[in-house]
């Protein structure tokens, strides 16, 4: 699944718009990013892409057909922010959200609905935690189920916001190697909005930069630079190029504010 962006304007006021000419392209086996300071528009822009807001002009694209919303596509599952629910549905109850849109209204999961929730919940690796009650697990464990639920929908493009916020550091790892193993192995288009250019630059294909002037966009070693990082989010910082023996990385090490 190609999605593009072409031409996206959106503001809460009409007078004051948030997002300007916003052009971009996300492509099967790629994960793209989203990148900016607190309240520029990161959120804003990923509900103008799934239809949750409407674009002001300009508007959304798969495979080269306009489309009105996202969000009720089979073919594309949202993950939002981890959070605990209210009610103690377990992991596997959380999973098994991610077959409502092919099940009848009041009908029951198939036996296929629930071989694909386990599938689901193997390949995130939390199917031995599957009986676990939500208020019971880590967040890294429920972020985990989230990104089985959207997987149990079958889909052909993965949306997350900020997937590895308020986790730990080796849970933030956890959840963006299976993000890119998922991408390469099953040809996922994938967007994700983040707080962290290390994590883009671990990652990601390409990357977009969101700033009050404007933003930048196209392949991450060419966006993420110390360049870039110093004017959209006001850091003197350096880009280290690993070599092969560290599996060719780019390291984000930062020196101090400006």
């Amino acid at each position: 699944m190609i999605i593009e962006v072409k031409n996206g304007c959106f503001g809460y006021e009409k007078e004051k718009p948030i997002l300007r000419d916003i052009c971009l392209k996300a492509e099967p086996g790629e994960i793209l990013s989203i990148l900016g300071p607190n309240g520029i528009g990161k959120t804003t822009m990923l509900k103008c892409l799934m239809g949750v807001y409407r674009w002001d002009s300009g508007l959304t694209m798969v495979d080269g057909k306009e489309v009105q919303t996202l969000i009720r596509s089979k073919i594309v599952s949202y993950v939002p922010q981890a959070h605990q629910f209210s009610f103690g549905y377990s992991l596997e109850e959380i999973v098994s959200m991610g077959r409502a849109k092919f099940i009848p209204l009041m009908a029951s999961p198939s036996k296929r609905d629930m071989e694909i929730v386990r599938e689901a919940l193997e390949t995130v690796g939390i199917y031995h935690l599957r009986d676990r009650k939500c208020s019971q697990v880590s967040g890294g464990q429920l972020q985990l189920a989230f990104i089985a639920r959207a997987l149990a929908g079958e889909p052909a493009a993965l949306i997350l916001d900020e997937p590895e916020s308020h986790l730990d550091f080796k849970n933030q790892f956890t959840v963006l190697n299976l993000l890119e193993k998922l991408v390469n192995e099953q040809l996922l288009t994938c967007i994700l909005n983040t707080h962290f250019p290390d994590h883009a630059l671990r990652i990601s294909k390409k990357t977009i930069i969101l700033g009050k002037s404007g933003y930048t966009f196209g392949e991450t070693k060419d966006t993420i630079t110390s360049e870039n990082v110093a004017k959209y989010f006001e850091v003197n910082a350096k880009i280290l190029d690993l070599d092969q023996e560290y599996g060719n990385r780019s390291v984000f090490v930062v020196l101090n504010a400006l």
